[in-house]
């Protein structure tokens, strides 16, 4: 079977789905949606791996996080392109290599006018920079975290490999009609109509938490309810259990629909207890027959990613 290429976003981010990509859109593919004219629905876009590779041609995404979503609305409106971030990627390259302490300094330098003036390609950059693709702010909002220790960081085949992501993303979106909006996730949960799908992928009860990425019980109840009383279909991402607890929420609220699982290794974080194997859980609205639970588990191997 051909491998079908896995679209990457520019943005990196800590637990970015892109393996798991070809295990849930499979899910999606069950329901026989008519991609054209269906929308997708996404109320936690992130670095928006799953929705960019969903085939929707129609899509109303949103985030709180306010620097995701004015990055990919400057995609749309084309005033970031593949050869703007070229130019900015190469001359952060050589600023980085010629700055003092191996980068260090030129790394601070951009993270403290990120915090100031929150410029989408110097948010490009510290994703890019810091330390282990991870993303993180404070609670007064500002990103907080150290740099990656590579002076050479933007290597000219790097910066190719970013543009070409810059290019493929820009190509979906133009494809079709994408909005993107900075609100609470109920909010976006409430556009969806009754062909459309909403998939989410919030922030992991009692795991990986930052600013704007805050997740307590009382908003996992808000979610079930949300999603309990919308006419859309949907696919909720969450965890179901590691070597060492349980996701209680699962007992709590989202045993009522249907659950399957799959073995995944999350190599992120700066400690080594946090890159573990985690069994993933896609908890879903619909029916799906045991054969087609087999063909989800075809499709789910060996992804190619582009």
């Amino acid at each position: 079977m051909q491998n079908k290429k896995i679209f990457v976003p520019p943005i990196k981010s800590q637990g970015i789905k892109t393996k798991l990509v070809p295990w849930i859109t499979s899910v999606v593919d069950q329901l026989g949606l008519d991609k054209k004219f269906s929308v997708w629905i996404e109320p936690f876009f992130g670095t928006g791996v799953v929705g960019f590779n969903s085939g929707f041609k129609n899509a109303i995404v949103g985030d709180t996080n306010p620097h995701i979503i004015n990055f990919y609305n400057l995609i749309k409106d084309n005033k970031i392109s593949a050869q703007s971030v070229r130019d900015y990627l190469n001359e952060q390259n050589e600023l980085l290599k010629n700055a003092e302490d191996e980068g260090y300094a030129h790394y601070r330098l951009i993270k403290e006018r990120f915090n100031s003036d929150f410029s989408s390609l110097d948010f490009l950059f510290l994703s890019r920079a810091g330390f282990n693709g991870m993303m993180r702010f404070n609670s007064k909002g500002k990103w907080n975290i150290p740099f990656c220790k590579k002076p050479d960081r933007f290597a000219q085949a790097y910066v190719t490999k970013i543009c070409n992501q810059v290019n493929n993303i820009q190509k979906i979106i133009l494809r079709g009609n994408w909005e993107f909006k900075i609100q609470p996730f109920y909010q976006t949960i409430e556009l969806a109509q009754e062909n459309d799908i909403i998939y989410c992928d919030p922030p992991y009860y009692g795991r990986y938490v930052d600013y704007y990425n805050g997740w307590t019980e009382k908003d996992e109840e808000a979610l079930f309810h949300a999603l309990n009383n919308t006419k859309a279909k949907f696919i909720l991402s969450t965890w179901h259990h590691n070597n060492y607890r349980e996701n209680e929420m699962i007992a709590k609220y989202w045993n009522k629909f249907n659950i399957i699982t799959k073995d995944h290794f999350y190599h992120s974080g700066g400690k080594i207890e946090n890159r573990q194997s985690v069994v993933e859980a896609l908890v879903f609205n619909f029916d799906i027959d045991e054969n087609d639970k087999q063909q989800v588990i075809k499709n789910t191997l060996f992804p190619d990613f582009e």
